[in-house]
This record gives C-alpha cells, structure tokens and sequence, in this order.
C-alpha cells in the first residue's frame, strides 16, 4: 500500500509540474505574442483590402470584408471584463487584486529548479493522499493548495516559508491499519485515483498547449522567442506586401 500511495504521489507532481507549464504557456503565448497576432490580422485586412481597391472584383471585396472582421470580432467574455476573467471565473491576477493579494504572474513557462525541487519536497511530505482521516486530509489540501500556487508563480521565497511551516507544524501519528478489508479499500481508492489522474493527464497531452510544449521539452521558455521570431517575420512579409499593393 505505501508502494502504491508513493507511486501515486509521484504521478501527480509529475501531472501538476505539466499542468502548470501548460497554464503559463498559455498566458504567456497570450501576453507575448497576442500583439503580433493582432498586427498580422490587421495587416491581413489593409493586403486584402488594399488588393480590392486596386481589381475592384466583388470576390477580392468579400475577401476585404472577412479579413477586415476577423480583425474586430465581437466583445466576448474576457473583453467585456477587461482580461479580468474568462468562461470560467476571475483569472489568478485579478483574483488576488480583489482579495488584496500580491499580484505576481508568471515570469517564465517552467519554475526554476530550486522551486522545482522545493516543490517536490513538500508535495512528497504533505500531499493529502497520505492521510488516513478526513480533518488530516482537509488540513493537507488546504496546504497543498498553496504550495501549488507559490510553484505556479515560481515563488522560491514563498516555498522556503512554506516548507518551514510545514516542518513546525503538527505532525499527524502513523495510523497502522490492521485489517485486510481496510487495506484492500484503501488499494482501491489509490486505483480509482490514478485512473481519473490518467484521464487529466491524456487530456492535458492532447490540447494544443500540451502539444506545443512537446515541441520543446527540455526549455519550453526557448520555444516563446522562436515563435516571436517567426511572427516578426511573418509581419515583415505582410508589410511589404501591403507597401507594394500601395505603390
């Protein structure tokens, strides 16, 4: 059963350690490149409609009118509420603006190392799959749950003071189980566990985030400044372009 629980706790750090590389990604991808995403639309918009002007064909006109709207698409959700949130609640930063917390967002797609490893120290000692009662299982979610928010952020300080409580807090006694039946259900529940991290896990791997950060396994943070340069190329072209349709 310890075999089990531990081999349990690995995957999940493993699948928490690519859930947030997977979520930094994604808001980084957002902040650092959404502006050359949106000069490449706009600049779509003036070669097409610069391309309508000078043939005057209906069909270079209908071209003229798609591109020109995908540049201003309708307000959704995130604009309405100024990035503050998206379908699926307050993100992180405008979270902790409300509740007077720090706002700290990412700086990097992977935490550094020394945050990496603090990490997996404390995830080893206080993950709630260890415990045996629910107020113990309560008390090391709730821990947990900030421990993964200091990772997320790369926060070493924050994981230092984080692994100091822990160590002074109050150490929960071994609990010996003595019957079979208990075991047998405890084994169960570490299956069923792993069967619903396997699905999280496949999920994760198949979006297009997961599969881009397969592209670059060893420094996800290279792969941002290689997709930067390749839309700074694209826009150069674009330019071009568009200062040939007006010659």
């Amino acid at each position: 059963m310890r075999a089990a629980e531990q081999a349990l706790i690995e995957y999940e750090i493993a699948l928490e350690t690519f859930r947030v590389e997977v979520e930094n990604f994604s808001r980084l991808h957002h902040q650092k490149l959404g502006p050359m995403y949106a000069r490449l639309d706009e600049l779509d918009a003036q070669i097409a409609e610069a391309t309508a002007a000078r043939t005057g064909d209906p069909e270079d006109r209908r071209k003229a009118a798609e591109a020109r709207a995908q540049v201003m698409p309708m307000p959704g959700v995130e604009e309405l509420f100024h990035g503050w949130m998206d379908g699926e609640g307050l993100y992180p930063e405008a979270a902790a603006m409300l509740t007077d917390q720090s706002v700290r967002p990412p700086q990097r797609v992977r935490p550094g190392e020394e945050a990496r490893k603090l990490y997996r120290e404390l995830a080893r000692k206080a993950h709630p799959d260890l415990a045996q009662e629910e107020g113990e299982r309560q008390r090391r979610e709730e821990f947990i749950t900030r421990v993964n928010a200091a990772y997320a952020r790369g926060d070493e300080a924050m994981l230092r003071e984080l692994s100091e409580e822990w160590a002074a807090g109050p150490v929960p006694e071994e609990q010996r189980l003595t019957r079979s039946e208990e075991l047998y259900a405890r084994l169960e529940w570490l299956a069923q566990r792993k069967e619903l991290l396997t699905v999280l896990a496949k999920e994760l791997e198949e979006s297009a985030i997961g599969g881009m950060l397969r592209l670059a396994p060893d420094d996800p943070d290279t792969l941002l400044d290689e997709i930067a340069e390749q839309l700074l190329a694209q826009v150069a072209e674009r330019e071009a372009e568009l200062a040939r349709l007006r010659d």
